[in-house]
């Protein structure tokens, strides 16, 4: 009787054993994804990426006024050149 509640006594510990090692890797692997969703979400999402979006922004609201400016300089230019070749620049 002695063997058997020694070797009920065995099962139970190498259960538990093999239980905990199972928990250990299953929270290894929460953590994991959890931390690479992090990482994901700063990468799309963070300063660097919100620092970016808001330089092309103000990069485009600045050639924007520029190329209005140069537009209305060679409106300027093309009336002072036909001028100059004596055409009318209304006609």
């Amino acid at each position: 009787m002695s063997d058997v509640l020694d070797e009920f006594d065995q099962e139970k510990k190498e259960g538990t054993e093999s239980s905990a090692l199972f928990y250990l890797k299953l929270i290894s692997l929460i953590i994991a994804v959890v931390g690479f969703g992090l990482y994901l979400g700063d990468v799309l999402f963070g300063k660097s990426s919100l620092d970016v979006l808001l330089n092309l922004q103000a990069d485009k609201d600045t050639l924007t006024q520029k190329i209005q400016s140069l537009k209305e300089e060679n409106a300027v230019l093309q009336k002072e050149y036909f001028e100059l070749r004596q055409l009318d620049p209304d006609r």
